[in-house]
């Protein structure tokens, strides 16, 4: 049996872009929360290029950040991947992906890199893709990852929150990650550096959704959905904040719930890792 990864979701609740030429510290700043709702990888070994496939929940699909690691990791593999997250709606799905394979497939052929490695390989695969900025190193590290440099080890730096709440979260839609994070991104990276200012100066969860809650405001990212699911968990007495970058709410504990909404809950949790064989 190949060996199983399995990868946390990531919600981002506020970032900065910080573009480079090299993709490996390329990046971004930010907070977000590991999820143990995440996505399950093995990656098959096969012979050659034209036997590589990728499957997301049994389709064959294309995903240029796992098609990456393949390239890096000079490979050639069958990877199936499964989950119960939404798609493009701000989890992290690609980068899990490309995380999980390259976990996996490390291991499946005794390739002989460190964790470290296998991280800048997935991150710099998934910023070419386009697909994402800080999921990766934000789902190796688990938890309440805080992106204090940008770009994978050794470059970026991360600390987090000693903190494991529960999460419950509601999906509207999709955003175009690709399209956000590739346009004009000054008025939403100086939001996210006062974000990562305020978080810092108290870092708590409760900073950390409220925060979150400012910058889609003043990033202009809340469609009318997000923004009436946040005011209604306030309303409630919880505390809500929207998922960067998808038409998702996340709450903390049981506050969609109790605002009315049909919402999935899970709990923040560690980071990727192999699960068995």
């Amino acid at each position: 049996m190949t060996p199983r990864a399995f990868v946390p979701g990531h919600v981002t609740g506020f970032f900065s872009v910080h573009p480079d030429d090299d993709p490996v510290v390329a990046g971004s700043r930010g907070a977000g929360l590991a999820l143990s709702d995440g996505v399950t990888v093995t990656a098959d070994p096969v012979a050659s290029a034209d036997q590589r496939a990728v499957e997301l929940n049994g389709e064959t699909v294309e995903m240029p950040a796992v098609t990456g690691v393949l390239n890096r990791l000079d490979a050639h593999a069958r990877v199936v991947a499964d989950t119960d997250l939404p798609l493009s709606a701000g989890f992290g799905v690609s980068g899990a992906c490309a995380l999980g394979t390259a976990l996996s497939l490390d291991a499946a052929t005794a390739g002989g890199h460190t964790e470290r490695e296998l991280v800048a390989i997935a991150h710099a695969s998934e910023v070419e893709a386009g697909t994402g900025l800080g999921d990766v190193v934000g789902q190796a590290r688990g938890g309440l990852p805080v992106r204090l440099e940008p770009g994978a080890p050794p470059h970026g730096y991360l600390d987090g929150l000693p903190a494991r709440p529960a999460v419950e979260y509601v999906t509207f839609g999709g955003l175009d990650t690709a399209a956000v994070i590739g346009g004009d991104t000054e008025t939403l990276s100086r939001a996210g550096e006062e974000a990562l200012a305020t978080l810092r100066e108290t870092p708590t969860v409760e900073t950390f959704m409220r925060a979150a809650r400012r910058f889609s405001r003043e990033a202009s990212l809340q469609t009318d959905e997000v923004r009436t699911a946040i005011e209604a968990v306030e309303a409630a007495g919880g505390e809500a904040a929207m998922a960067m970058l998808g038409q998702t709410v996340f709450a903390l504990d049981d506050g969609l719930s109790r605002a009315g909404y049909d919402a999935r809950s899970c709990r923040v949790t560690d980071g990727a890792a192999l699960v068995g064989e």
